[in-house]
């Protein structure tokens, strides 16, 4: 007769110098990734001189990259389980280098955006990889809730330093040199990653599912699109079209994985509050970040008549803050709950985005490097606490799906913020630019869709009509801006009452 004993706790043992070294390698492509999310927000002025996109195409050219990495983000999540997260990651990695050598010389805006789209493609392939990763090299909890705080700063911050890199390059190359930075930076991870980097995946992985993928997409893309249609064109059939087939698959999506034996996302996970909160927070701040940082970016340059460089370094205070505010976070989450220390943080985040929202949009350079220190210290640290949750709650064989879902929240954040806060500032700006007499065709359509496009046709015009244009251009991009900003602080006011509610009972 056998007896039942009660399992020990053995403490985790605890990851020596090569496991910080694997950590140092890991994040490069995390703030390649994430430079990428913004970094085209500084180049959209030279882009719009070069290439003349419409501003839909403009819209596009930022979206395309994030919505496909949204996109694809669970699913190759869950493929860097079955084959590998460190195979995958070198396979993303050469795959994006060489994308990105393609995009710095796209001769027009459709080229353009087909090559973001397969730098999406490739870059989903790197994030799932990196967060997962740290979940098997770093098994002591202690080091890793400071690795992932390292992870997390790392992307927030590299989503800030987008502005300020493009800034440097633009002093001094043409726009498409934001897209060749990708090589020396991955060009370490391929040649050090084998060494420092162990393998890890699920012993037991189930069949990767085609369709599942396919629905995911078929969710994720006429969403998107019906948003910003709506903002366009305002809610016509297609816009209606759009949501229903994105709402469908996503229901049929849920169907789906509930069946599967093995699912290609584990629903399980969303009834743990630490896991579900975690992710609505990702998704709601990155989307207030995101957005604000599209607008702040042309409003710097064309409003304020900025150089990339000087603009990029108004955001360099912001950038500091949010990385140090991840670090802090951390032995203060060890001690107080994640349901107090994360919505005070994002109090902070909504206190400076209001001041942008209060004046209207006539904010200052002063000011906007102001809210964006509050807006990085309550972010970075919101951040650490929700990534840190999301791969706790997750079973270690898991950790690859988990980072697929808190990276889906990330990239489709990164969607909507353009999407939903950059097509409201668009539809404010066409409904109130005057254009004043004597421009040609092309150049009304040109000024009459974006700030840059006004900027490029005052060029092409006398002293005095392209001070009338300008004049009017930025009375009306500054118009948007204020309306932009007041959702940017509803969005942190959600993510706030979710920290609230949502991780109340977490410890």
């Amino acid at each position: 007769m056998s007896t039942a004993t009660e399992p020990t706790a053995v403490a985790a043992p605890r990851a020596g110098r090569r496991a910080w070294f694997a950590l140092a390698v890991l994040m490069l492509p995390v703030l390649l990734v994430s430079v990428d999310n913004t970094v085209l927000n500084f180049a959209l002025p030279a882009i719009s001189s070069a290439l003349t996109p419409t501003g839909t195409q403009l819209l596009w050219i930022v979206d395309i990259y994030p919505l496909v990495l949204a996109g694809l983000l669970v699913s190759m999540g869950s493929l860097g389980d079955r084959i590998g997260r460190r195979r995958l990651l070198l396979i993303g990695s050469i795959g994006f280098g060489v994308v990105s050598v393609a995009a710095a010389f796209a001769p027009s805006a459709e080229l353009l955006i087909a090559a973001r789209a397969a730098l999406g493609f490739f870059g989903a392939m790197l994030m799932p990889s990196t967060l997962s990763l740290l979940r098997n090299i770093f098994l002591d909890r202690d080091q890793r809730r400071f690795a992932i705080a390292v992870w997390a700063s790392g992307f927030a911050a590299g989503s800030a330093l987008g502005p300020i890199v493009g800034g440097i390059i633009l002093e001094h190359f043409a726009w498409g040199a934001v897209f060749l930075l990708a090589v020396p930076v991955l060009l370490p991870l391929v040649v050090l990653a084998p060494f420092l980097i162990p393998e890890s995946k699920d012993p037991n992985p189930g069949r990767i599912d085609v369709p599942s993928i396919l629905l995911i997409l078929l969710t994720m893309t006429p969403l998107v699109f019906s948003i910003k249609h709506l903002a366009e064109a305002g809610f016509d059939v297609l816009t209606v079209v759009s949501m229903v087939v994105g709402v469908v698959s996503g229901v049929l999506f849920i169907r789906r994985q509930l069946r599967l034996e093995h699912p290609l996302l584990d629903l399980s996970l969303f009834r743990r509050a630490s896991f579900s909160g975690a992710v609505v927070i990702n998704l709601l701040s990155v989307t207030a970040l995101v957005g604000g940082l599209f607008f702040v970016s042309q409003h710097l340059q064309l409003v304020l008549g900025l150089q990339p460089l000087d603009a990029g370094l108004v955001l360099l205070p912001g950038l500091i803050v949010m990385i140090i505010a991840g670090l802090v976070i951390v032995p203060i989450s060890k001690r107080v709950r994640p349901g107090i220390v994360a919505p005070i943080a994002l109090v902070v985040s909504a206190v400076g985005y209001a001041s942008i929202a209060i004046t209207g949009g006539d904010v200052s350079a002063l000011g906007i490097g102001l809210a964006f220190v509050a807006l990085g210290l309550g972010i970075g640290s919101a951040e650490t606490v929700s990534n840190e949750l999301v791969i706790a709650s997750a079973p270690p064989e898991k950790a690859g799906a988990a980072s697929g879902v808190s990276e889906t929240a990330y990239e489709l954040g990164a969607v909507l913020g353009t999407a939903t806060l950059g097509t409201v500032l668009t539809a404010s700006y066409r409904s109130s630019v005057v254009l004043p007499d004597g421009l040609t065709a092309a150049q009304q359509q040109a000024a009459g869709e974006t700030l840059g496009g006004a900027a490029t046709v005052a060029e092409q015009l006398p002293g005095d009509l392209a001070g009338a244009l300008m004049d009017s251009a930025r009375h009306a991009f500054d118009s948007g801006v204020g309306v932009a900003a007041w959702i940017g602080v509803g969005l942190i006011v959600a993510a706030m009452l979710v920290a609230a509610i949502g991780l109340r009972r977490v410890r």
